[in-house]
């Protein structure tokens, strides 16, 4: 069994598990430090620069890039598989988040019945960046994560993922500002309004996107989607 110690502060995310239960209107949290500091430093120096495999959205509710994992499509589930492209640490943080191990403490931490990796892919914004702030509600199990790897954020600037009472960004009521070695997690639902404000600086935010999701064999996800293709096999699936 590989060996996945050095990887997570998990005693730093555990901490921030009663803050995740109480807040309101919804479900959310953050939490600094999350990774351990060499394993970290190793992410962050090899984070995927943009290049032609990124994927660009520009459209009027959000301008940013996108980086699957693999050769997986918007909406695909994302298999246990290895991609060469990206560093020896990157794939074996990948490797991790499949397993019972990590998955039960997010549903330690939640509370929610997350069986299942979902969705895993980079996401950076740039000068001119943004997402309208808005509401997935897909579905009762869905833990929604951004891992931030950006050094030296300033204060008040925008391009951290933030939490808001409603679609309107003068409803925030959360948003990080360390977004170096830091994680902003929240519970999707009928009220979970998030986005990311105007970028005005000639900066990149880089992130990594994860989303844990309740699944089984016999009706899928507890969320859904149309999107995804083929099912996953018996062997992917943890309880």
């Amino acid at each position: 069994m590989e060996d996945f110690t050095g990887i997570v502060n998990w005693e730093n995310v555990l901490k921030q598990s009663t803050a995740f239960k109480k807040n309101k209107p919804f479900k959310f949290a953050f939490i600094e430090e999350f990774f351990e500091k060499e394993f970290y430093e190793k992410l962050y120096q090899t984070f995927p620069a943009i290049d032609d495999k990124w994927v660009r959205s520009s459209v009027f509710h959000k301008n940013q890039f996108v980086r699957y994992w693999v050769d997986s499509e918007e909406g695909r589930a994302v298999v246990n598989k290895d991609e060469p492209y990206f560093s020896q640490e990157w794939n074996k943080f990948k490797r991790y988040v499949h397993t019972d191990e990590f998955i039960n403490y997010f549903r330690e931490f939640s509370g929610t019945p997350v069986t299942n990796l979902k969705y895993f892919h980079f996401v950076s914004y740039r000068k001119g960046g943004f997402q309208l702030p808005h509401i997935h509600n897909v579905g009762p199990s869905t833990l929604i994560m951004m891992f931030y790897f950006s050094k030296n954020w300033k204060k008040g600037d925008p391009g951290g993922t933030y939490m808001a009472k409603k679609c309107d960004e003068s409803s925030i009521i959360f948003e990080p500002h360390n977004l170096d070695n830091s994680m902003a997690i929240f519970l999707d639902g009928p009220k979970s309004a998030h986005g990311v404000r105007y970028i005005s600086k000639d900066v990149e935010r880089k992130a990594l996107q994860v989303t844990l999701e309740e699944y089984s064999l016999k009706t899928g996800w507890s969320g859904g989607n149309p999107k995804i293709t083929g099912k996953l096999l018996p062997n992917q699936i943890h309880s």
